[in-house]
């Protein structure tokens, strides 16, 4: 029977995720939680794998997507595993994941308020000592062709409208969350339509 190839293997994983696995953060046994799933292209390499996943997201279609993946690859576990709700008003108990995923998620926030109830909610299931994988749109690098709107919301060269963070938001928020960044912030640049940050942290025990 021939090897997989590397993408049946890690199916459509983000590349700072993998990253993330290559630098010996993410371990065989960590409860995974995809704090606003999407389809799941994030977690097909950890249902498969054998890892406990959880995930969360608000469209019904994403949850019906990621439960059938997990029907096919991690038949085990759950259907409760993986709930439609929204991320800042998950049910998920307090510290149940040794890594939460937060992948395209909080540029979606409507204002301040809503990305904090975001971030905190994703935050709050998060285990001491655990890591928060966040890529999200910011402003960095193309600060001078977004149109700002209101409430922290810009419409991007690509037509799009999102919340937008930069630098100084996410070094007060990894203050204010009295967190451990584990890389420094990284920016990629699409040709001048939109700019996406990965922002990786550890929570430290209280």
């Amino acid at each position: 029977m021939p090897a997989p190839t590397l993408q049946q293997h890690f199916g459509q994983i983000d590349i700072y995720l993998f990253d993330q696995l290559l630098k010996g953060r993410i371990a065989p046994g960590m409860p995974i939680l995809d704090a606003g799933c999407g389809p799941g292209r994030n977690i097909a390499y950890f249902l498969r794998e054998g890892y406990p996943v959880f995930a969360a997201d608000s469209a019904p279609a994403s949850i019906q997507s990621v439960r059938e993946l997990a029907r096919t690859l991690a038949p085990a576990l759950p259907p409760s595993n993986f709930r439609q709700e929204p991320v800042e008003n998950m049910s998920f108990p307090d510290a149940c994941a040794a890594v939460v995923i937060s992948s395209a998620v909080l540029h979606f926030a409507a204002n301040d308020a809503h990305f904090e109830s975001m971030l905190l909610g994703s935050w709050r299931v998060l285990q001491p000592g655990g890591l928060f994988f966040c890529r999200l749109a910011s402003t960095i690098g193309i600060e001078t062709l977004v149109q700002p709107l209101e409430n922290r919301r810009f419409r991007l060269p690509d037509g799009s409208e999102r919340y937008l963070v930069d630098e100084p938001l996410l070094a007060a928020y990894t203050q204010k969350l009295a967190a451990t960044p584990l890389d420094p912030l990284k920016t990629t640049i699409v040709q001048n339509l939109r700019s996406m940050t990965t922002w990786v942290l550890r929570k430290n025990p209280l």
